[in-house]
């Protein structure tokens, strides 16, 4: 219900601003987009033709709302945006945003484009954006916003308080760090104990010493999952001798989270990594799944093989070939099931090293729960349908999907585990890679056990 309202809104908002467009208001039109939050704004965006998309933020004023808009708006449109307006407004707009969001802004854009766009701004900002711009992308350094204040250990809380009030462009407001004589970060405090403590009380006296602090060059994933372990607001982020270069707050990790949930989804189902590939043109699209999609031909080349070996058991029981899909399909099935808890797993922290026997053991047990349950299953319907089959032709396709259900899920289970060992990202596990293995271990079990049980 709350999706469907969300929707309708959108779908209002909208046809507002089309018709608007068509009536040239452009008074309307700023009022509009200045009452409109950037993030709704970002997500109606998309809806809107080239040509519209132009129009619209041709009326945009240059103001912070505009570069929060940019920074909630994919990398593709972006580029595809500032690439047709004059450098001056574009440097004009993300002067009015956090140092971060003018890196990622940057980030989208050609690298000479940027590098014209960054000579505009003041030489303390350039200076900042490089800094942030030089860390490796889907780090901690580049996600980290430099407007943070920190407070010294030996001032009081009530002078504390009266600092705190003068810092109207702070990020993060919520914690304050404290620092020592060296500049060095020794605690933090939040806003709540602040001002509930007696304003002649030292800083010292109340900050909490052991801070959970990262560096620049740690990975964007690792940030977001210190974040949801101790549900932090903010992470800060320091250098080797622990100054304080910045922090990450939880409305970056909430993308970062998004971000690297819908990477992994798309390299789990075969469709490469790109995160905007619905932006994508038709043939940047299937470029992007052509190499996946080769391991799936190679499977099921192998599996055709199979089954021309085996094509004088088929020419003899036709009804053979019945269940060939059935039990492929299963397999299948249950092995992206069991690839997918395991990586979801690997992600979430909940799948430890060490653990992995017992991983295994567990996802054999299921495969033999629901092979067994299925196997019988189909063993009937086979027995009662076909009349005209072997009398064990049954007992054939029941034991053969158990057995292929089985190893589908013991295969899902043990490659991510395999890939992690190797350093590899276990998400490229699933989809093809899996289903390829299954396709081919199901057909070749199929026709031993088949051999194996039927008097041809």
């Amino acid at each position: 219900m709350r999706k469907e309202m969300f929707n309708h809104e959108i779908n209002i908002l909208r046809d507002t601003y089309r018709r608007l467009l068509r009536r040239q208001a452009k008074t309307n039109l700023m009022k509009l987009t200045k009452k409109t939050h950037p993030a709704d704004l970002a997500t109606v965006f998309r809806h809107f033709s080239d040509e519209e998309q132009l129009e619209i933020f041709s009326f945009m004023n240059e103001n912070e709302h505009t570069a929060e808009f940019l920074s909630e708006l994919d990398d593709s449109l972006v580029k595809e945006l500032l690439s047709k307006e004059p450098l001056n407004r574009v440097a004009e707009i993300i002067q009015n945003a956090p140092t971060n969001d003018q890196s990622g802004i940057l980030n989208a854009l050609e690298e000479e484009t940027a590098k014209s766009i960054l000579e505009l701004l003041k030489e303390e900002e350039q200076e900042e954006i490089a800094e942030i711009m030089g860390y490796p992308e889907d780090s901690a350094g580049s996600l980290m916003n430099t407007e943070v204040f920190t407070l010294h250990e030996s001032i009081t809380a009530g002078d504390a308080i009266k600092t705190l009030q003068d810092q109207e462009d702070a990020e993060m407001v919520f914690y304050l760090y404290i620092t020592d004589d060296d500049d060095r970060l020794v605690g933090v405090i939040s806003l709540r104990i602040l001002t509930t403590t007696p304003s002649s009380t030292t800083l010292k006296d109340i900050m909490i010493k052991n801070v959970h602090s990262i560096r620049p060059e740690t990975d964007q994933e690792d940030v977001a999952r210190i974040v949801a372990q101790y549900n932090f607001l903010a992470v800060p982020v320091i250098d080797s001798d622990s100054h304080l270069l910045g922090i990450v707050t939880v409305d970056d990790v909430v993308d970062v989270i998004r971000e690297e949930a819908t990477e992994d989804f798309l390299q789990m189902a075969g469709a490469g990594k790109d995160r905007e590939i619905l932006l994508k043109s038709s043939w940047e699209s299937a470029k992007t799944r052509l190499p996946w999609l080769f391991a799936s031909w190679i499977g099921g080349v192998v599996a055709a093989s199979l089954i021309g070996v085996f094509e004088h058991m088929l020419e003899n029981i036709i009804a053979l070939a019945a269940f060939i899909p059935v039990i492929l399909g299963m397999g299948g099935n249950i092995a992206t099931q069991s690839s997918t808890i395991i990586v979801r797993g690997m992600a979430t922290g909940r799948v430890n090293i060490g653990g992995e026997i017992k991983l295994i053991l567990k996802e054999i047990q299921v495969g033999i729960l629901l092979g067994v349950l299925y196997g019988i299953l189909l063993g009937v319907f086979a027995h009662i349908v076909f009349t005209d089959a072997p009398d064990n032709l049954g007992l054939v396709v029941g034991l053969s999907i158990c057995v292929s259900m089985v190893v589908a899920a013991t295969v899902g289970t043990i490659i991510p585990l395999i890939l992690r060992k190797l350093d590899i990202d276990p998400a490229i596990a699933t989809g093809p890679f899996v289903t390829t293995s299954i396709d081919i271990l199901g057909v070749l079990f199929y026709f031993l056990i088949a051999g194996l049980f039927l008097t041809l």
